[in-house]
């Protein structure tokens, strides 16, 4: 039977902790990082992460997180791969979790009004609530609620200026109500803190983000059209929390259809449709290299299988 890796995905805000988070890290690196991969974010304000491996060793990297930060709930999102969703396991110390560049936000002191996914549907259908997808362009391209505002942004720093550029000529219309939602539920934390610290009322935020929800409500009742981008090799997840169908542009990062890699732009690893004016010759001589040294290794892994 071919091995299933589990994939967690978590994040907590909190000052609470055994130690410094810099011994926390070395603890960590030591403990699991022959067994498992991931990305995992530690900062003064908490912890965010995914992390994929084995069901017993993801166990325990979990264990040892909840007993550094004294939590019971890690907001933790749980989905099955077939292959390794990350090459290596990094932990970095950042300053924010989550950057948004906006000091004075604590999610843990002021945020918006969790919605529980079996309740989201209701709350977005209503027609006085003004629904906002935090994410950034890229990932909303593929897939989100609809009816929703797209803030157009590259990146979550962007947010605040679009708050404040944009979010306030709605005031003046039909909505009371604010909703807001992203990929697991962190950058809603930020975003709900932000609008309640510039004196916004009614925001609303979902818990557990889409991957919450896609976990949660029955396919026949699920209002999210598309995939839902996520930071790892799988790119997408479907409806189901399945991989999807999208591949991500080695040159620009930008997550491919089937339909993408189709048109006469594309050279797999080098450009794209999105990438095709944005590099020097000099980068896709790179780019190009870069890719046969990938194909290399793959004519490597598939012989053995020949022979």
């Amino acid at each position: 039977m071919k091995k299933i890796y589990k994939v967690v995905s978590f994040y907590c805000f909190t000052s609470k902790r055994k130690t410094s988070i810099e011994e926390f890290k070395n603890t960590l690196l030591n403990s699991v990082q022959d067994d498992i991969t991931g990305l995992v974010i530690l900062a003064e304000e908490g912890i965010n992460g995914t992390i994929c491996g084995n069901e017993e060793n993801i166990n325990i990297a979990i264990k040892l997180i909840k007993e550094f930060f004294y939590r019971k709930d890690l907001n933790e999102k749980i989905s099955f791969s077939k292959t390794n969703v990350f090459k290596r396991l990094k932990i970095k110390i950042k300053p924010e979790i989550v950057t948004m560049g906006v000091n004075d936000i604590n999610p843990n002191k002021n945020n918006g009004i969790y919605v529980d996914p079996l309740e989201w549907n209701q709350l977005i259908e209503d027609e006085k609530t003004l629904v906002v997808d935090t994410r950034n362009h890229y990932e909303i391209a593929i897939g989100s609620f609809t009816n929703t505002i797209n803030p157009n942004t590259r990146n979550f720093r962007e947010f605040p200026d679009w708050v404040d550029n944009n979010l306030e000529k709605y005031s003046d219309k039909k909505y009371s109500k604010i909703a807001m939602f992203c990929t697991g539920g962190i950058r809603c934390e930020k975003a709900t803190s932000l609008l309640i610290k510039k004196g916004f009322k009614n925001v609303y935020h979902l818990k557990g983000g889409i991957l919450g929800y896609l976990e949660k409500v029955p396919f026949d009742a699920n209002l999210f059209k598309g995939e839902c981008y996520v930071f790892d090799e799988r790119v997408a997840l479907d409806n189901q929390l399945g991989k999807g169908s999208y591949s991500i542009c080695h040159a620009c990062g930008m997550p491919l259809s089937k339909l993408d890699k189709n048109t006469k732009e594309y050279i797999e690893g080098v450009q794209c449709k999105l990438c095709i004016n944005k590099f020097t010759n000099e980068d896709r001589q790179r780019f190009a290299e870069r890719q046969k040294q990938i194909d290399k290794k793959k004519e490597k892994l598939i012989l053995p299988l020949n022979e």
